[in-house]
């Protein structure tokens, strides 16, 4: 007769240790959403050189883009926290830490939206108009992406699928939440920074 092999009642989520094949996959994504941005900020360059002056539509302001940045950079220093928690087996510092991420996560996109609301031109004004926003909108939707990973590893988190051991889904996660913060202060130099250094040298 048969034996009958029993299956745990709660599959484990992932790989031990990171060098998983998400680990590849998501430095596949990175390589190809960075390849995106390199195209937008390049367009950016190219019609600004092209421009002969007047390509600012309208002199960025820091007040809501300079806080944002920080605490988009500090979401990803809280991940990193949670991360290496549950490396350690500290399951409760991982849920907090992620907890905290997604709703730093949520603020600056709630910011970014304000800051687009602020502004006194449109996508269709002119073409630093529609660099600008189609610019931050891809910057946006990887940052809503982000949000859904990070809810995913809370809950796989909160159902206990995570371990000291086993926790390669959390490390790959963090990976792409740190891509998109690495993203932003390439489109805030871009956007923010260089506007005032063409000004000053012109």
């Amino acid at each position: 007769m048969a034996e009958v092999v029993g299956m745990p009642a709660a599959l484990p989520v992932g790989s031990v240790r990171h060098k998983a094949s998400g680990w590849w996959g998501m430095w596949t994504v990175i390589a190809t959403e960075a390849s995106l941005f390199a195209y937008l900020l390049f367009s950016y360059a190219y019609l600004a050189i092209q421009s002969h002056g007047g390509w600012v539509t309208e002199m960025p302001k820091f007040r809501i883009a300079a806080p944002n940045t920080v605490l988009l950079i500090a979401s990803s220093l809280v991940l990193y926290w949670a991360e290496t928690g549950i490396r350690n087996g500290r399951r409760g510092r991982l849920l907090f830490g992620l907890a905290l991420t997604f709703a730093m996560g949520a603020m600056f996109a709630g910011l970014q939206g304000l800051e687009w609301h602020n502004k006194k031109f449109g996508p269709s004004d002119d073409a630093y108009a529609s660099t600008y926003f189609i610019t931050t909108g891809f910057h946006m939707a990887h940052v809503v992406g982000g949000l859904v990973v990070i809810a995913a590893l809370f809950l796989w988190g909160a159902l206990g699928k995570f371990s000291a051991q086993r926790h390669s889904a959390v490390t790959i996660g963090a990976l792409y939440w740190h891509f998109v913060d690495v993203v932003w202060l390439a489109v805030f130099v871009t956007f923010y920074i260089t506007p005032y250094l063409q000004a000053h040298h012109g």
